[in-house]
């Protein structure tokens, strides 16, 4: 929606609409166990028998196993590789050790060598599993970017197909000892939620952070795949991880891949276009097209690889208070009919935003929006929450090389076109807007089409609800052929068609 006002402040978390209604979360009201109970419970069930794989902050997860009681009946295994030739000889070579590519290959070496010693003897009555993670944690050489990959391959039920999931977790905690505490802790969360919640994929992501915090740890990605878990869209799973508080943002590609944002982002120029997208319109490629353009032509861009996103906040997702699932796929299906990488994000505020792209790039950023957008920047009753107001804001938006791109706006009252060149603000940010424009770091864009300023989101959503076909020529034309086959956004064929 290129026009809209986006509002600036942090919003609260946002409930989630059920899969049939209701916007009651997913496993609100069930026990939560102590660590010491889970790893307990796996204990001392015999269907289930596993092996761990541990690299990098050392064997934190089995340790619980062991310490609870009654190992020998959960663990077949468990090892350790912290030497580079050590663990290249057991799982080959790989460009990164804390990858999901060195996760995954862990999963499946492990795998298939239990499945080889076991399966003849036990595999009838056996749930198998094998847990594993790769992980950069706090030492003497490293003192920051402390993350990992945690991941278990397991049956539901004996001799049937194994199922992954698999998670990237952020570590907050400033102290190894902390670290590991909470890897450890995380680990068992994950073991539990795959072996007793894998039949519902909401309570599990849930269960994660039991009896951990965020300020300690977050987990910014997952993923499910396999037989188990074949009705489950791992969109909406990344969708989750925000609006449940477990990270403030996670991200999926074109084709629903959910992705790590390292994975994406890591040292290259980010182009960013935010809205609700509810649906894409011409204006809203317009301006992402402007912008593109324009980002194209600057010197630091040139010979490099462009990222472009799409974001969207819980802000812009929820009707009501509440986020429903079916419009949420409509918007990202039709993004990734147009090709977008999808940032989903709790940061309202456009310095959070930026502060999230600084942690994994250097390079040009640039953000596209609208002038009704930057009017609402230079607002000060939007930043009354910190300390140094709009001066602090601004000081993080632009620490870095960040520049806002400004699409014009149309008055659909009057007709009159207003560019970020011509803005009027108040008088006492008048030469903070006037500097920030001159040095370069507010751009108007200049080829715009004009007869796209006319087009706004909500009045083509109401057309396309309404059975009005006039909506049709004002969206590009995949999205139309996309909401046409597939109904999206409310719409009904005619009798006619």
């Amino acid at each position: 929606m290129t026009h809209s006002t986006f509002c600036l402040l942090r919003p609260a978390k946002s409930p989630v609409e059920a899969p049939g209604g209701g916007s009651a979360a997913p496993g609100a009201n069930r026990p939560v166990l102590s660590t010491h109970e889970k790893a307990l419970q796996i204990n001392l069930d015999q269907s289930t028998y596993g092996a761990f794989a541990e690299i990098g902050a050392g064997q934190e997860v089995a340790r619980w196993f062991f310490r609870v009681g009654g190992a020998a009946g959960t663990i077949a295994k468990t090892m350790s590789a912290y030497d580079m030739a050590v663990s290249d000889a057991i799982y080959g070579t790989c460009d990164r050790y804390v990858s999901r590519q060195r996760l995954q290959t862990m999963l499946q070496h492990e795998y298939d060598l239990q499945h080889e010693r076991l399966s003849s003897q036990r595999g009838a009555n056996t749930r198998f599993f094998v847990f594993a993670d790769t992980v950069a944690a706090r030492s003497y050489s490293r003192n920051d970017d402390w993350h990992g990959w945690m991941g278990i391959r397991f049956q539901a039920r004996p001799l049937t197909p194994p199922s992954d999931i698999i998670i990237h977790v952020q570590m907050h905690d400033r102290e190894n000892l902390q670290q590991q505490e909470s890897l450890g802790i995380m680990g068992v969360n994950l073991v539990y939620a795959a072996l007793y919640l894998h039949d519902q994929p909401e309570v599990a992501i849930q269960s994660l952070m039991d009896n951990l915090s965020r300020d300690r740890v977050e987990v910014d990605t997952v993923k499910f795949s396999g037989p188990d878990f074949a009705g489950v869209d791992n969109r909406l799973m990344a969708l989750q991880l925000v609006a449940r508080g477990l990270t403030d943002a996670a991200m999926f590609t074109a084709q629903g891949e959910v992705v790590q944002a390292a994975e994406v982002l890591h040292k290259k120029p980010i182009l960013v276009t935010r809205g609700s997208f509810r649906p894409v319109t011409r204006a809203t490629m317009d301006m992402f097209e402007c912008a593109h353009s324009e980002f194209l032509t600057e010197p630091q861009v040139q010979g490099e690889r462009i990222v472009v996103l799409a974001e969207m906040t819980l802000k812009n997702l929820a009707e009501g208070g509440v986020i429903d699932h079916k419009d949420f796929l409509d918007r990202v299906d039709t993004l990734g009919a147009l090709g977008q990488t999808v940032l989903i994000s709790d940061y309202a505020e456009f310095h959070r935003l930026a502060s999230y792209l600084f942690r994994y790039t250097k390079k040009v950023i640039g953000l596209a929006l609208g002038v009704p957008i930057l009017h609402e920047l230079f607002e000060e009753k939007y930043y009354r929450d910190l300390e140094g107001g709009i001066l602090e804001s601004f000081g993080r938006l632009f620490k870095n090389d960040l520049k806002l791109y400004v699409y014009p706006f149309r008055d659909p009252l009057t007709g009159r076109i207003e560019t970020a060149e011509d803005l009027k603000v108040s008088a006492h940010v008048r030469h903070l807007y006037a500097y920030l424009k001159e040095s370069g770091c507010i751009q108007a864009l200049q080829c715009y089409s004009a007869e796209c300023l006319p087009i706004f989101a909500h009045e083509v959503l109401a057309k396309i609800r309404a059975g009005d076909a006039d909506w049709e020529r004002l969206v590009p034309p995949a999205v139309t052929r996309l909401i046409k086959e597939r109904r999206l956004f409310g719409y009904t064929p005619s009798p006619s068609a």
